[in-house]
C-alpha cells in the first residue's frame, strides 16, 4: 500500500482514483501520520436470477379433497 500526502491527493485525486478502480490502496498522510485510505468500493453482487424452469424451493403440496367439488354447506360458505 503506497503511502501519499494530502498534497499529492488533491492536486493529483483523478489519477488516484484511476489506480483505486484498478485495485490500488493508498493511505493519506498529514506529515508522518496517516489519516485516512483511499481504497475501493466494494459493491455486492445481487443473487443470481433464476433461470426459467429452475426449482425455487420444496414442490407446493395440496391435499386430494382441494380438487374434489364443493358439496352443499361448502357452497353456502362461499354464498354460492
Amino acid at each position: 500500500m503506497t503511502t501519499i500526502t494530502t498534497h499529492e491527493a488533491k492536486t493529483h485525486l483523478s489519477r488516484y482514483l484511476a489506480e483505486v478502480e484498478k485495485g490500488h490502496e493508498f493511505i493519506i498522510a498529514r506529515g508522518k501520520s496517516a489519516v485516512a485510505m483511499l481504497t475501493p468500493v466494494r459493491k455486492e453482487q445481487p443473487p443470481p436470477r433464476p433461470k426459467v424452469g429452475d426449482i425455487l424451493g420444496p414442490p407446493f403440496e395440496f391435499s386430494d379433497s382441494a380438487l374434489l367439488p364443493l358439496s352443499g354447506p361448502e357452497l353456502e360458505a362461499w354464498g354460492l
